[in-house]
């Protein structure tokens, strides 16, 4: 739905991405090696980000666009070939906070070359960082929340945890899938972290609301959330970048976005509360 997707995916990135799949679709490329492509894209920009140089930060950004398209790319040819995996799905869930970490950890060996460069800012890099962390968080859940029950959808976080949960279980059982359980494990560990800051521990279930009044009492909101999403973080950096302006990127991420994270959850928690029944 067009009400839980940024904008800039919508008009920018994914357009280019499906042109990119129009060109390899008849190719033996898979969604996986696009995957690992855009890992390895987005690395290369954080290695350029490390020389602390304008037209390094030039060449840095435009890998780091180069791994969103891809980033985009890997999901849109596995709908289309059908064969998405659920490995697949946590692989290039990981790849974003692989790059986002590397591109960051780039910043801050590009900021410590500097003469005279403020100490300060690499506070601000781990603090916009753990920001960026719980944003996504927040976005994620209210996003697919909206979609599964304007969708009729079953609560796909739930059954998501649930599934990849059996499939932890069922891989320490075999040998050799060291790998698999590992990205299994840190998605549990995501969801878990997910699950304590969007819900309470008591059960909370949407008896009394039908999807026409949930999509007309959450539309603006979900809109607002999907603001600060995470094409909005990276094209703000991106943006950042090309004027050597990071430190206007950290204050946005941790002072504007973390405003309107705020602001949204009080006024998310009222509009839930309107409708929603307990349960113990």
């Amino acid at each position: 739905m067009a009400e839980a997707e940024e904008l800039i995916d919508l008009f920018f990135y994914r357009p280019l991405a499906f042109l990119l799949i129009k060109i390899i679709y008849n190719t033996r490329i898979t969604p996986d090696n696009l995957t690992l492509a855009a890992i390895i894209t987005g690395l290369i920009g954080g290695f350029f980000y490390a020389f602390g140089l304008q037209w390094t930060c030039y060449v840095g950004a435009s890998f780091y666009i180069l791994f969103i398209i891809l980033d985009c790319s890997d999901g849109q040819l596995a709908r289309l070939k059908k064969n998405s995996s659920s490995i697949g799905r946590l692989l290039d869930g990981i790849a974003d906070y692989v790059v986002v970490t590397a591109i960051y950890i780039g910043i801050a060996i590009g900021y410590s070359q500097k003469e005279g460069g403020p100490s300060h800012m690499l506070f601000l890099l781990l603090l916009s960082g753990a920001s960026i962390i719980i944003q996504e968080v927040l976005v994620d859940f209210y996003r697919t929340r909206f979609l599964d029950v304007v969708l009729k959808r079953k609560n796909t976080f739930e059954e998501g945890i649930k599934e990849y949960r059996q499939e932890y279980i069922r891989l320490k059982k075999q040998k050799g899938k060291w790998l698999e359980r590992t990205i299994i494990y840190f998605y549990l560990v995501y969801s878990k972290v997910q699950r304590g800051l969007t819900t309470k521990k008591r059960i909370v279930a949407f008896l009394n609301v039908s999807p026409e009044e949930y999509y007309r009492k959450n539309r603006l909101l979900v809109r607002c959330w999907i603001f600060m999403g995470p094409s909005a973080a990276r094209t703000t950096l991106i943006v950042c970048s090309l004027f050597s302006r990071f430190d206007l990127y950290f204050w946005i991420t941790i002072g504007v976005f973390n405003i309107l994270a705020a602001l949204l959850r009080i006024m998310q928690y009222q509009v839930d509360k309107s409708y929603l029944t307990r349960l113990k």
